[in-house]
């Protein structure tokens, strides 16, 4: 509850109120329904009501396991769908349970760090797999340099409900990072592995199968890295965002509805910088394009001309009528991530406030007599927020030259710096605006910063 200064009462007391009402979202809306939910459910037209990842979920009794086969502009759209893993009947793949969250003594050791790509002189043009050189390529060079560096990702999830056993996978893509086999793939794509310890394993070009380990994975950029012991492959070569233009053609290679094997489409970039909002407080900032992404396509890459790697297919707009609206992660904002994946297995510095907050929407704002921004519901004692000398029920409006007008907001520009970091902050209290100034603790290392609160 947030207490206010100006004696007017608790939001949600006595009934309803502006609290509950939908707030002003930045950027373009996607309703996320994660891998907790049940595995059986009606299904809902996507014009009515979206759902994550539009997975079109089969399953089938399975008394014996089959063998294995191949298989900035704040705009609010309600249909926006993560063109994540599909999940559907599937074979019951081998592989080793995963465990996360913990190295053990069979850890692999990290490759060497990506970097972005540099031009080479010369390359055999007449080689089956083109060598990288830095110039542009023809569509049919780079398909064939990427399937020998896209895999398909797949997650043997089973259940016994009502006494009855069933078995189905979830499909999504992946690329090869190093030669000795690490993978990055999106989180929502491994997430059943990762929450609930399934099967995990990777298809390579040749149909063959392997299992998988999580080497880690960052939730709030919906990325992970896994890998696989298997030497001799071929990484894809990293490109850079700051050279992408509006216009330039990409190319998506994946693994549509978990059954199309190694199909690529091409397109070109329709818009840079867009923030999705991929739930309810997570926003990530991706290029738009209008290749067309399916389900089973997540996590694979987007090429540029070059064949260099641009871009992670996370989502997609999905509405009927609607077509080539296909949305990826910009390779630079994940490069630094994937390296302290590799290396660590988790990603060290995040900056953590020590606070809880909720969104003050323009009409509890206007209910309330206060403004619109985060408000603080909890302060950890000795955390961030207290040295700062926030207090409950100041309302956060300004993050260093950020604007806040929502909890999302906040978790979103607190990831533009690290622990350890000072920035300014600006919040309303009762009719003053003050401005503090506040250096970030450790999330995860600080005790004070561990308050399992909003991700602040």
């Amino acid at each position: 509850m947030l207490n206010h200064e100006n004696g007017r009462r608790d939001p949600g007391a006595n009934g309803p109120s502006p609290d509950n009402q939908s707030g002003v979202d930045k950027g373009y809306t996607v309703r996320y329904e994660p891998w907790q939910t049940p595995l059986y459910r009606e299904n809902i037209k996507a014009q009515e009501e979206p759902s994550f990842g539009a997975y079109n979920a089969r399953t089938a009794q399975v008394p014996t396991p089959p063998k294995k086969k191949r298989s900035r502009m704040p705009l609010k759209i309600a249909a926006l769908l993560l063109a994540c893993a599909i999940v559907s009947g599937a074979a019951a793949y081998g592989g080793a349970r995963l465990a996360w969250g913990q190295k053990d003594s069979n850890y692999p050791p990290p490759p060497s760090p990506l970097v972005p790509a540099q031009s080479q002189s010369g390359g055999d043009t007449t080689n089956t797999t083109p060598i990288y050189t830095g110039e542009v390529l023809s569509p049919e060079r780079i398909y064939d340099m990427a399937v020998t560096q896209v895999v398909g990702v797949n997650t043997d999830v089973q259940t016994n409900i009502f006494g009855q056993k069933t078995a189905r996978a979830v499909s999504g893509s992946g690329f090869i990072v190093s030669e000795d086999g690490y993978i990055v793939t999106n989180y929502h794509v491994i997430a059943y592995a990762a929450e609930y310890g399934y099967d995990l394993t990777v298809m390579l070009r040749d149909g063959s199968t392997y299992p998988a380990k999580i080497i880690g994975f960052e939730k709030d950029v919906d990325l992970a890295v896994i890998k696989i012991d298997v030497s001799g492959l071929s990484p894809v070569t990293i490109g850079n965002n700051d050279d992408m233009r509006v216009g330039e053609t990409v190319y998506a290679v994946g693994n549509p509805l978990g059954e199309l094997d190694y199909t690529m489409t091409s397109g070109i970039v329709s818009a840079l910088d867009r923030i999705i909002n991929v739930d309810s407080s997570t926003r990530i900032n991706m290029f738009q394009f209008d290749a067309a992404v399916n389900s089973g396509n997540s996590g694979g890459p987007v090429y540029n001309s070059r064949g260099e790697v641009v871009g992670i297919v996370a989502a997609k707009y999905k509405l009927t009528g609607v077509e080539g609206l296909g949305f990826a992660i910009p390779i630079n904002d994940v490069v630094d991530i994937v390296n302290q994946l590799m290396t660590s297995g988790f990603i060290s510095g995040k900056p953590a406030m020590g606070i809880s907050v909720r969104t003050i929407t323009p009409e509890a704002a206007e209910y309330y007599n206060r403004v619109v921004g985060a408000g603080v519901e909890a302060v950890t004692p000795g955390s961030a927020a207290d040295r700062a000398g926030i207090k409950v029920g100041d309302i956060i409006i300004k993050l260093g030259e950020y604007e806040i007008t929502s909890t999302e907001d906040l978790i979103f520009y607190k990831r533009k710096y690290k622990a350890g970091d000072t920035a300014s902050i600006t919040v309303n209290r009762g009719k003053e605006e003050l401005v503090l100034e506040i250096t970030f603790d450790e999330e995860g290392v600080t005790p004070t910063a561990n308050m399992s609160l909003t991700g602040q």
